[in-house]
């Protein structure tokens, strides 16, 4: 290649940086609900939000994801949705939406929200009305059945709190499908008037200002629950639609889907990258926990050994914890206790016999130096780092807040009882703050925020670092032998840059050999957690370390 087309490659290299802004971004997780209130009822609101927008611009994040806000019946955290138009009265109102997205903007952060087109809450006007019979006007938005089906109780979400998956309504005199609660009756995609449906409420919030939207339980909408009926769609058109529809509406809007299947099956739901743009990497994340539970890096090598060739323009989205339990369901039944015995070794600590209902500090036992080591992993695996609000200083879960809402407690702001999210009781608060080593006393973010130390400023830190190595989001990788199993090492190449990142899994110091990945030059450390020397292509890892390396002829101090 010339060197004029080297430079031509180079420069749509760094357009691709912008364009594609979901492959470089971080992104944070929040329920306005949880996160701070501003109105003195105990309930977050947007304006709280709203109050905390320059802590989340100094966080250095790039796009905020907003679980449900909508008006909802509340019996599932939001979930349960009872309008896809409007803002839920307890949070605020479309005016409030409207100042808290306009803010983000005006400090280059985009915003995304859940998108919950499997289900309605049972309370939903269509529901209500489907329900009054076959020749209701919303009687087909969902899916019945005169006779129970067979399998009227497999695969169930929630086993322990759901019994069936069919469940007969009296009104309607006929069973509905609903693969999660009783409360939630599934949608019936292959109904034309539920796609438009759906297409207008993607157009209604991008027309507000969304960048996208995070799409609930993906698989679950293209499943009738073996229903055999004449599709008028293909089993992936629901999806391609509505990624060609946010195209025209806004270009750059993404569809970022959970989608919890092995990668092999994962990856169809990108398409030919006319899906969904981003699928969360449940896969990683699993094996990610059984390599810092055995101190050894095999695991979590294998899992991105494992992982297909993805679209161009798609990308996987990397999580430690988010607002559900840790599910290890992709691990085999041994690895699966493995982790449980040490990461959740009492019996509230777990559910549903696949997941633990914890936040990752108080999994590892408050081990500053493996929580590091564990977050420097996140940010510098393929694809986009996700945060959940609260992991920035360390908050713990509340085992006293049932099933998987343990680990959605107020956010914690200072060392006052309610942690600062409230200014009523702590006693009168929904999902109050833990107490103990994780409560409001002891983990906040007034005491963090000015202490260079703290938690959050480190995260900070590697949030910064992160932005300015685009290589992490858009190069190609490849996982290097650097003669031990304890150490993760990955090379990108990007754009004429090259970084090898290299993670010490285990308890002792460790020494690698990276052979020639250096090209015969020093290289230069641009993330740490000591400061290094190198010696012929050697590295001295400490115990639980990490070492993000700028290597090549074009590795300028970042």
């Amino acid at each position: 290649m010339s060197a004029n087309s080297k430079k031509a490659a180079i420069r749509s290299a760094e357009r691709s940086r912008y364009d594609r802004w979901w492959k470089n971004a971080v992104v944070y997780c929040l329920d306005v609900e949880t996160y701070l209130d501003s109105s003195g009822d105990g309930v977050g609101d947007f304006g709280g939000l709203l109050n905390r927008m320059d802590y989340l611009a100094n966080l250095g994040i790039d796009c905020v994801w907003l679980m449900p806000f909508y008006p909802t019946a509340n019996l599932d955290d939001g979930y349960d949705v009872t309008d896809y138009y409007g803002v839920d009265k307890r949070l605020g109102d479309q005016g409030d939406f409207d100042s808290f997205v306009r803010s983000a903007r005006y400090y280059g952060i985009r915003v995304i929200a859940d998108l919950v087109i499997n289900h309605t809450s049972r309370d939903h006007p269509w529901f209500q009305d489907a329900r009054t019979g076959p020749d209701a006007r919303h009687h087909d938005y969902y899916v019945w059945q005169d006779e129970r089906p067979d399998d009227w109780k497999t695969a169930l979400v929630f086993p322990g709190e759901q019994i069936e998956n069919w469940t007969y309504d009296r009104t309607a005199k006929s069973y509905y499908l609903h693969h999660f609660y009783s409360h939630q009756p599934d949608l019936n995609p292959n109904n034309p008037e539920v796609r438009q449906e759906l297409a207008e409420i993607v157009s209604f919030w991008v027309q507000l200002g969304l960048s996208g939207f995070r799409v609930d339980a993906v698989p679950f909408l293209i499943e009738l629950g073996g229903i055999e009926a004449q599709l008028e769609i293909t089993p992936h058109g629901l999806l391609k639609d509505l990624a060609a529809l946010l195209g025209r509406r806004q270009g750059d809007a993404i569809l970022l889907g959970e989608v919890n299947l092995p990668p092999g099956q994962a990856v169809e739901f990108f398409g030919e990258g006319d899906e969904l743009q981003m699928l969360f990497n449940f896969h990683v994340n699993q094996y990610l926990h059984l390599a810092l539970v055995r101190r050894d890096a095999d695991p979590i090598r294998k899992a991105i050994a494992n992982l297909p060739q993805i679209p161009e323009n798609c990308q996987w989205a990397n999580f430690l914890t988010n607002h559900d339990e840790l599910t290890l369901d992709q691990l085999t039944e041994g690895e699966r206790h493995e982790v449980f015995e040490a990461l959740g070794p009492e019996p509230g600590m777990l559910l549903y016999d696949r997941g633990i209902r914890r936040r990752l500090p108080p999994m590892l036992g408050g081990d500053q130096d493996r929580l590091r080591l564990a977050y420097s992993v996140l940010f510098s695996l393929p694809g986009t780092p996700v945060l959940f609000y609260g992991e920035e200083i360390g908050m713990g879960e509340n085992l006293d807040i049932p099933d998987r809402y343990a680990v959605r407690s107020s956010m914690q702001w200072d060392s006052s009882p309610g942690g600062g999210f409230s200014d009523v009781p702590v006693e009168e608060l929904r999902r109050p703050p833990p107490t103990g080593p994780y409560s409001p006393q002891e983990v906040n973010v007034r005491a963090q925020i000015d202490d260079p130390d703290s938690t959050l400023s480190w995260m900070r830190r590697l949030i910064q670092r992160r932005r300015n190595l685009p290589e992490l989001g858009l190069g190609d990788y490849s996982l290097v032998e650097v003669g031990s199993s304890k150490v993760l090492a990955i090379l990108f190449e990007w754009a004429g840059r090259s970084l090898l990142t290299l993670h010490n899994f285990s308890g002792r110091p460790v020494e690698v050999d990276i052979g020639d990945h250096l090209g015969g030059e020093p290289g230069v450390d641009v993330w740490s957690d000591s400061h290094y020397q190198s010696a012929d292509g050697t590295f001295a890892l400490s115990a639980n370390g990490f070492r993000w390396t700028r290597i090549g002829s074009n590795k300028p101090l970042v």
